[in-house]
């Protein structure tokens, strides 16, 4: 199992999905990743010698925010906007769709369960 950027990629997949295990790094990136590193499309994780893993773990952090440092910046970007208190930082204290979503039917992800009003 290759270990980049502190991350197990699962070894029986091909590189460019694996490369997706890794938070901040989605299809398309992790398509360019692997064109400017000049690796095999269709090769697996497993497949990969030890100099290919070392280029990705040193390539990456270099280009692209991913893991710790992106996800303390998505929730410091979270923070300061409930600390505000604006429109959207309120939907994200009360634990509601943030993103113009209806609510009156649908939105039971973000709500919860159902909470039962007025049984006797």
């Amino acid at each position: 199992m290759a270990r980049v950027v502190g991350v197990d990629l699962p070894k029986n997949k091909r590189l460019d999905i694996a490369l997706t295990y890794i938070y901040g790094i989605g299809l398309k990136s992790a398509k360019d990743i692997i064109k400017n590193l000049k690796i095999k499309e269709d090769k697996k994780v497993k497949d990969l010698s030890p100099e290919e893993i070392q280029t990705l773990n040193d390539y990456i952090p270099k280009n692209y925010k991913v893991e710790g440092d992106l996800r303390k910046e998505v929730s410091s970007n979270i923070k300061r906007l409930v600390d505000i208190n604006c429109y959207r930082g309120y939907r994200h204290k009360r634990g509601m769709p943030v993103r113009g979503q209806r609510t009156r039917t649908n939105a039971r992800t973000r709500k919860g369960p159902r909470k039962t009003i007025g049984t006797k």
